[in-house]
């Protein structure tokens, strides 16, 4: 009877204890995770508050009212911009039938593989005063340099439409995921009812697709506002630009933290206007009769205007530009293969190979917590740990450079008092530090991957794990992760091209004499050498295209 009544509590003991001493380590983690994300915001808005009012005076006087004017109109251009596009290729994708029509289905997502500041160098190079539009203009009307207009590509207007060709993407894949799901009950009621289909798509179709629609344009928003390379390169004065000035140019600290935190506030309200955006896009049809779309069929000169007004946004956003640069690449005097170079690859694949493995581990962390232990603690450090996103890359740099320099300087101090030794920067201008930034910037990016993959993960199989006495340790790494292996491919690969293409951080936090393919990109197009330019950022595309492929596939796999 002692042997029959002790077998029952065998299993309760290991149920009990090892899964909670398991969950405290997992908490300890996912909580440092958190705070290491929280620590550039807090950081810029103390810096930000201690510079004192003569700055913030100053910065109202001179530059701060251009900063925020030519922010709007970028943010403006570019959320219509990526509207219009974005919305009609996701239209005309899903609601009609052309020729090539499947193709195009995977071809609009192409540009999202550019970053903006290497379609600015291309379109510079082709555009500008000496290109060879300009040139053959000059040429063949015979008119010198002052007898026409042509539009200024360094402009506001000209950084606009770059960022428009490289983010209409995720206007597209939310806008045409939203179109997909929609039955056809509504729209075949509005046109019964005597809508034209122009008036059913406006009264119908684009009012149920809002949400995802509006959260795809935030998005856009969010990546503008933290953009620096192409805004940079035209001499558009935003706040990231002033940042970056502040920081290095004019060595103003205090001014720098405070512009960083004027960008970090609107940041965050667009990060909270997407998560409100995020969580009411539902629909439910009442008629509960999932009618699948039959798409239209166009013919004629209706075909061939669907045909050009999807060919636009392609041509103009993934194939000229790769046209562009291959030609400058190859006429530049830039040796892709000489020791430099192949430096500036093996520093890039470096730094996004460790911030890519770290990014996904610390993922997997919060995620896996939150699974285990819903609450407020895990839900808090999970939203903390997605506000990443939308901060921009310059204010990540500030917000972890302002109390580390501190810290190293405080150290430095202390030793040399105490015994005379110097430990200089230790932890500033470290490539650790760098990679806490990436880690800080694109954490969101792999965890929403995750967790697309751990929804796939029944919730009766951590029961039968734990049933079995397996730890949550136990649980994460024999049934979870096996099971999350594509989606953890996917996340690797997303952040690993988008620190790849990052710039601001990079460029504000590398180690003396650490150059990377887009800084040597960005320095080499600051100097106007666009040939020179043209073999990095063809070498960064070529990366980019890693994920826009899986990307590819997964369009091609919905209808």
């Amino acid at each position: 009877m002692a042997q029959q009544s002790s077998l029952p509590n065998t299993p309760r003991v290991i149920r009990g204890k090892a899964p909670r001493d398991g969950q405290r380590g997992l908490a300890a983690v996912a909580v440092l995770v958190a705070a290491v994300c929280a620590l550039p915001m807090l950081a810029v808005a103390l810096a930000a508050l201690s510079g004192g009012t003569d700055t913030v005076a100053h910065l109202m006087r001179t530059v701060l009212p251009g900063y925020a004017g030519t922010t709007l109109l970028l943010v403006a251009l570019v959320s219509l911009g990526t509207f219009a596009v974005g919305v009609g290729a996701a239209w005309l994708v899903t609601m009609t039938r052309f020729p090539a029509v499947r193709l195009f289905e995977v071809a609009l997502v192409l540009p999202l593989a550019f970053p903006a500041y290497v379609l600015a160098y291309a379109y510079t190079h082709v555009l500008d005063h000496p290109g060879i539009v300009q040139s053959t203009l000059r040429a063949v009307m015979g008119w010198g340099p002052r007898d026409y207009w042509f539009p200024e590509i360094r402009s506001v207007g000209g950084a606009a439409v770059m960022l428009v060709l490289v983010l209409y993407p995720y206007v597209y894949l939310l806008a045409r995921a939203a179109f997909l799901q929609q039955s056809a009950t509504t729209f075949l009621a509005a046109r019964a009812l005597g809508s034209s289909a122009w008036a059913a798509f406006f009264k119908v179709s684009l009012p149920l697709a809002r949400p995802a629609i509006a959260g795809g344009v935030l998005l856009a928003v969010m990546e503008t506002i933290a953009d620096f390379g192409t805004v940079a390169y035209f001499g558009v004065q935003t706040f990231a630009t002033g940042i970056y000035t502040s920081w290095f140019s004019l060595a103003d600290r205090a001014g720098a933290a405070q512009l960083a935190l004027c960008l970090l506030s609107f940041a965050l309200l667009l990060a909270m206007l997407e998560r409100a955006q995020r969580g009411r896009a539902k629909y439910h049809d009442p008629s509960r009769r999932q009618q699948t779309m039959e798409p239209a069929a166009l013919r004629g000169p209706a075909a061939a205007a669907a045909v050009l007004l999807c060919s636009v946004p392609v041509v103009l956003g993934a194939l000229l530009p790769i046209v562009i640069l291959l030609n400058m690449g190859l006429g530049s005097e830039q040796n892709l293969l000489s020791p430099r170079y192949m430096g500036f690859i093996r520093n890039s694949l470096t730094l996004a190979a460790v911030a890519a493995v770290l990014t996904v581990l610390a993922a997997i962390s919060v995620g896996f917590f939150q699974r285990l232990r819903p609450g407020r603690l895990s839900n808090g450090a999970a939203y903390v740990a997605r506000l990443g996103y939308a901060v921009p890359g310059g204010v990540i740099a500030v917000g972890l450079l302002v109390p580390f320099a501190g810290f190293d300087n405080a150290l430095d101090a202390w030793m040399r008092a105490t015994f005379d030794i110097s430990t200089g920067l230790l932890v500033t201008g470290s490539i650790w530090l760098l990679v806490v930034a990436y880690l800080v910037r694109f954490l969101a990016a792999a965890l929403g991957a995750y967790e697309g993959g751990q929804a796939m993960v029944a919730a009766n199989m951590d029961a039968a794990a734990r049933s079995l006495g397996q730890t949550p340790t136990g649980t994460l790494r024999r049934v979870h992760l096996p099971i999350l292996a594509p989606s953890l491919l996917t996340a690797l690969l997303i952040v690993f091209v988008d620190v790849m293409k990052e710039l601001p951080a990079t460029l504000i936090m590398r180690p003396f004499n650490y150059d990377t393919l887009a800084v040597q990109a960005y320095r080499l197009a600051s100097d106007e050498r666009l040939d020179g330019a043209a073999v990095p950022s063809l070498v960064i595309v070529a990366m980019g295209l890693l994920p826009v492929i899986l990307i590819c596939r997964q369009v091609g796999r919905q209808r």
